[in-house]
């Protein structure tokens, strides 16, 4: 428990927002309005766009770091997820936040830190291959078919747990007409 509270309280620091601030930028009124990495590079470029990728994932990661030194691998996970949830829902942005995608990508590399290294080559390899948005997404859902080859099964199940928060966040989106949050569609 104590795990996931801390993981939500790291996951709650609105990495996007400040660094977007910084620029004069809020990243909830611009872009797709989501205050995330994708939506940063977007806005900020990648020069201004790395330090929110590599924020978001530091949350990830220290939650299940942190869960691992509080306890054993499904102690990290309850980190990993309570880091996630801060992301989507931050008690220091007012709960509108991100997709956790990097937070997820972050806190592999502390639950299969070999998995979560080959999809990351995966994800380079692409990247230079086509574009980096298909080699981040070849990443992302690469690393659970990994971390199957590597890992006991039951930490690919909780793995895909994980995954679903980052859906049920496009869920709730959509549930709520996302909220006024993706720009009007142009003509």
């Amino acid at each position: 428990m104590a795990a996931a509270i801390i993981g939500y309280l790291l996951g709650s620091i609105p990495v996007a927002l400040i660094v977007g601030r910084r620029h004069g930028v809020d990243l909830r009124e611009v872009g797709d309005r989501n205050p995330g990495a994708w939506n940063a590079l977007e806005q900020l470029g990648p020069r201004r766009a790395w330090l929110v990728f590599a924020g978001d994932a530091a949350k990830g990661l220290a939650a299940a770091l942190i869960g691992l030194a509080l306890g054993d691998i499904w102690t990290a996970y309850a980190g990993a997820a309570g880091a996630m949830v801060g992301h989507a829902f931050p008690l220091f942005a007012s709960f509108r936040g991100g997709k956790s995608v990097m937070t997820f990508s972050g806190a592999v590399f502390g639950l299969s830190p070999l998995a979560a290294a080959i999809a990351l080559a995966a994800c380079i390899v692409v990247s230079l291959l086509h574009s980096f948005r298909w080699g981040a997404r070849i990443g992302v859902f690469g690393f659970p078919l990994v971390q199957l080859a590597l890992d006991p099964v039951e930490h690919v199940i909780a793995t895909g747990a994980l995954m679903s928060i980052i859906g049920l966040r496009y869920l709730a989106d959509r549930a709520l007409g996302e909220r006024g949050r993706r720009a009007p569609a142009r003509a």
